[in-house]
């Protein structure tokens, strides 16, 4: 989502060049983006500098959201599905996408027609694997079972919100997908800068990605979402690490795959390679979860109010 150019603190391609350059060199091969980022023009730097490395790369993608005015440009009709991975196949300049997730449920369609349409691009190798991004435990538990109804392919990752500043997805959905064998690939992993430290308690915010992005000052920079990251900050000064590797470090002791992070310099990517060297104890661990304390629900579209709903 940080290639791009639809905010001030996304890069555009000759930016994002040596930052891919260098994930690379240090042997991350998974590359995930979305049609719906800038306009498409996210999926296009990723298919430029990924182009020479297709064989030995990760690409993942999403449908879901919306495109454009009109009913056949958002959703998870079979129609939309079809049109769009044709779409990020273009503008990935490949001939199949390895991952591809849905970009949040779609209450407007049967999970039955999107099912079979992305088992449709399966079966004709534009696609290897599908996953889905942040819904309800009930819902993906129905996916996964409709899909093993039909006999068909079924949902092997979940692109879920999970980060030490919001931890709610322990309750249902990890449990489920610890269960069913399911990859974990959390997106804001960090939460969104908030866990590297910069933002302190009492001090005003002064970043591009506070000023643009209208979900940042709702979602963290309560009393206890600081708590968290001084803790956070204790543990790394301890360390001798930075607090966005004590971050990472603690999401891998979580079982997770792959955490999803932003990066907009090439120090980003060294700080989270380097994470994998950092070892968190079982003390370590139970400090870093003590300060937490719950959230509203974060990720999820919520339902649509009905005629039948209970007041």
């Amino acid at each position: 989502m940080s290639f791009g150019n639809s905010e001030e603190w996304m890069v555009e391609v000759d930016k994002a060049r040596p930052i891919v350059k260098r994930a690379l060199d240090l042997g991350i091969n998974f590359f995930d983006t979305a049609n719906v980022y800038s306009n498409g023009r996210s999926e296009e730097i990723v298919g430029e500098l990924l182009k020479d490395h297709r064989d030995s790369v990760v690409i993942a993608t999403k449908v879901r959201l919306s495109t454009g005015e009109g009913p056949n440009k958002d959703g998870l009709s079979r129609y939309y599905i079809m049109d769009q991975a044709e779409k990020s196949l273009k503008r990935l300049k490949t001939d199949r996408v390895d991952l591809y997730q849905i970009h949040r449920w779609d209450y407007a369609t049967p999970i039955e027609e999107t099912l079979l349409a992305l088992n449709d691009l399966v079966r004709q190798r534009m696609v290897n694997y599908i996953g889905a991004s942040s819904m309800w435990a009930w819902q993906f538990a129905k996916s996964l079972f409709t899909s093993d109804c039909l006999g068909i392919a079924r949902f092997v990752s979940m692109q879920n919100h999970y980060n030490l500043c919001y931890r709610e997805e322990e309750r249902e959905m990890i449990p489920l997908c610890n269960d069913q064998r399911i990859g974990l690939l959390p997106w804001s992993p960090l939460a969104r800068g908030f866990l590297t430290g910069r933002y302190k308690r009492g001090q005003k915010a002064e970043t591009s990605r506070y000023r643009s992005d209208k979900y940042f000052a709702e979602r963290f920079f309560r009393p206890e979402d600081f708590d968290v990251v001084e803790r956070t900050e204790q543990i790394a000064k301890e360390k001798g690490v930075t607090p966005s590797q004590i971050s990472l470090a603690w999401l891998r002791h979580k079982g997770v795959c792959s955490p999803i992070i932003g990066a907009t310099r090439v120090e980003h990517i060294e700080d989270a390679v380097h994470s994998l060297d950092v070892k968190l104890s079982p003390d370590d661990m139970k400090r870093l979860d003590e300060p937490y304390k719950p959230h509203r629900i974060i990720g999820p579209l919520p339902i649509p109010e009905t005629s039948s709903t209970v007041s």
